[in-house]
């Protein structure tokens, strides 16, 4: 997103404050803005920062245990990520449940490092990843069930996808934004927390596939893959983290059964 398009940052540096400490830093207007097409100091260094996305998922794919370097360059990443988090939130008046419904996007690179250097069962890293399902789940269900003004683009999709009028629309929203809340409370009950994860990856899945779905067109440029396709790969904590929790949540006769096979296992060794 950050190669091809741009990043949401302009709307923090296009400030009096930030112009005036270019001034200081002896920039000049036109160094500042620029004269043409992203010739300006502000747009030159929007464009650079996709060099840190990509340093960040180079990391995910080699960080150890034992690579505290790497693992605090995810840390940094989880920074950079609320910071973007935060530019959509300011580029959308400052409406709340934008900033929240990103928390799974925010927490995941931590979520990473704690599995790795607490243990994925650990309790501060379950607790981790069930706050950011809260904070996404609890974000898209305040625009859902109208706590804040639904977007155009929750109607848009669900009425291409499923071929409904307005009224139906509203009404599958409405429902679907009850349901975003009651797994915000499920996830927290131990006999409901399995199914609420399963039903929680798939309704992730879900939203995050509907912006290519309703959006990709055989009419336009790469079938408007570049548009959406990339929209997709930023939800997928909305589904991945969920899943953690379920496959991490086994059932007690499953742990019993797993805790047998393993004293067999190492006599066989």
């Amino acid at each position: 997103m950050h190669f091809y398009w741009e990043g949401p940052y302009g709307v923090l540096l296009w400030q009096d404050a930030t112009y005036d400490l270019a001034t200081r830093l002896g920039l000049s207007w036109d160094e500042f803005v620029g004269t043409g097409a992203d010739d300006g100091f502000v747009q030159k260094w929007i464009a650079r920062i996709w060099w840190l996305y990509l340093a960040c998922t180079l990391l995910t794919l080699t960080v150890r245990k034992t690579s505290w370097v790497q693992m605090t360059g995810l840390v940094l990443g989880s920074g950079l990520l609320t910071l973007l988090s935060y530019a959509s939130y300011v580029a959308a008046q400052r409406q709340l449940p934008m900033f929240i419904e990103h928390g799974g996007q925010m927490l995941i690179p931590t979520i990473l490092v704690m599995a790795l250097a607490l243990g994925a069962g650990h309790r501060v890293t379950v607790t981790t990843a069930i706050i950011g399902l809260i904070m996404t789940f609890a974000g898209h269900g305040c625009y859902a069930i109208g706590f804040w003004p639904t977007p155009g683009n929750f109607y848009a999709m669900t009425t291409l996808i499923l071929g409904v009028e307005y009224p139906t629309a509203q009404f599958l929203l409405r429902a679907a934004g009850i349901l975003d809340f009651a797994v915000c409370v499920g996830i927290c009950i131990p006999y409901l927390r399995r199914a609420t994860a399963v039903y929680a990856t798939a309704w992730g899945f879900l939203t995050a596939i509907a912006r290519p779905v309703a959006g990709m067109s055989w009419g336009l440029n790469y079938w408007g893959a570049d548009q959406f396709l990339h929209e997709t790969a930023l939800r997928a904590p909305h589904f991945a983290i969920p899943l953690f929790l379920f496959c991490l949540w086994r059932k007690p006769g499953e742990k019993e059964a797993l805790q047998a096979r393993q004293p067999v296992t190492a006599e066989l060794h």
